[in-house]
C-alpha cells in the first residue's frame, strides 16, 4: 500500500491548473469533483493537508490522498472516482420484461390475485429464471408501481354499473 503520510509537495502543471481553475470558476460539477479540484489548487498553494482539512470539512488523509493521486497518476485520476465493484443484476431486461408482463395478465388458476411468492415461484416454473429471490421480485414491482397483491390486474371496460 502507497505510504499517503509522507511529505507531499505537489505543483500543478500550467494545463492542469487551467482545468481546475475552469472547475472551480464554473462550479456546474459533483460536489466531490469540487472539494477534490479545491484541495488540488489549495495544496498547489502551498497549504498543507492539515490547513486544508478544516477549511475543505475532510481529514487532512483524504486532501493528502488526493495529492499523491496527481503526483502519481494525473489530474484526471485524483479527480474522478473510479467504478466500484458491485453485484451484478440478478435479472435481465427481457427477464424483467417477461415478469410483468406475466403480473399483468391473470394469475394461475385458483388464485385471486398475484403474490411475491407466486410470481417468484411462477417464473421458476415458466422458466423465466433459474433462481430468483422474493427481495428481487418485491424490488421490480415497485420500480414498475405494481402491486398485484392490492387489485386485480385487469383492464376496466370505464363503464360503470351503478
Amino acid at each position: 500500500m502507497a505510504n499517503w503520510n509522507r511529505k507531499l509537495i505537489l505543483k500543478l502543471k500550467p494545463s492542469d491548473r487551467k482545468i481546475i481553475k475552469n472547475i472551480l470558476r464554473k462550479g456546474e460539477k459533483s460536489a466531490r469533483l469540487l472539494r477534490r479540484a479545491q484541495m488540488l489548487d489549495m495544496l498547489d498553494r502551498g497549504y498543507s493537508s492539515n490547513e486544508i482539512a478544516p477549511i475543505l470539512n475532510c481529514s487532512p488523509e483524504t486532501a493528502r490522498r488526493t495529492g499523491w493521486k496527481y503526483v502519481r497518476q494525473n489530474l484526471d485520476y485524483a479527480l474522478h472516482e473510479r467504478p466500484r465493484a458491485g453485484n451484478k443484476r440478478n435479472l435481465n431486461n427481457k427477464q424483467e420484461s417477461l415478469i410483468v408482463a406475466m403480473v399483468c395478465a391473470e394469475p394461475p388458476e385458483a388464485y385471486y390475485r398475484w403474490t411475491i411468492e407466486l410470481i417468484t415461484e411462477e417464473a421458476k416454473r415458466r422458466k423465466i429464471v433459474k433462481q430468483v429471490g422474493r427481495e428481487t421480485i418485491r424490488i421490480l414491482l415497485h420500480s414498475h408501481e405494481l402491486k398485484p397483491w392490492r387489485e386485480k390486474n385487469v383492464v376496466h371496460s370505464g363503464t360503470a354499473e351503478r
